[in-house]
């Protein structure tokens, strides 16, 4: 005898449908989404947009702790350690001795250090089409983001947040 499933009932609400944030993240993935396609253009095996800043970092300041790396790009030291983890995996980067025994810090290796200027480049390139970007638009999104900026300085995301979900009974 086979067995059957309930029939579905009446489709949910899903609140993630409405989304004034969303278009913003799908838009910023498709630009990075470019920039890879620049890298695979050009032959740059095993780069990733996200991964440059911190390629770039390690390159202008050498070795550091993943806690140091992760402060000078302001990033979660969880978050930074995944990408080093990608980033030796390609094989970009290396963990050296630090300091006393106890620490290790992360190095560029010979390949990565041959595409250096050409990650410079790239990043350059791509801040130069950003100011040419915003230059057609009528208020240019890092001034968005400067305001937004300004805006939670003065009351914080955080506060705006909770102080919605206490007027919603659905929260309680």
């Amino acid at each position: 005898m086979a067995s059957r499933e309930p029939a579905p009932g009446p489709a949910a609400y899903d609140p993630s449908e409405e989304s004034v944030w969303r278009p913003l993240r799908l838009l910023l993935g498709a630009m990075d989404d470019d920039i890879a396609r620049v890298y695979a253009d050009a032959a740059l095996d095993g780069i990733r947009p996200t991964h440059v800043m911190e390629l770039l970092r390690l390159h202008a300041r050498g070795p550091m702790t993943i806690t140091e790396l992760a402060a000078s790009v302001h990033l979660t030291h969880s978050a930074v350690s995944q990408k080093v983890a990608a980033l030796r995996k390609a094989g970009m980067v290396r963990t050296v001795p630090g300091a006393d025994a106890r620490t290790k810090r992360v190095a560029l290796t010979a390949k990565s250090r041959r595409v250096m200027p050409r990650l410079a480049a790239e990043w350059q390139a791509t801040e130069q089409a950003l100011v040419e970007l915003e230059a057609e638009l009528p208020y240019p999104l890092s001034r968005v983001v400067a305001d937004i900026g300004q805006a939670l300085e003065r009351r914080g995301f955080h506060d705006r947040i909770t102080a919605l979900l206490a007027q919603d009974p659905a929260w309680q």
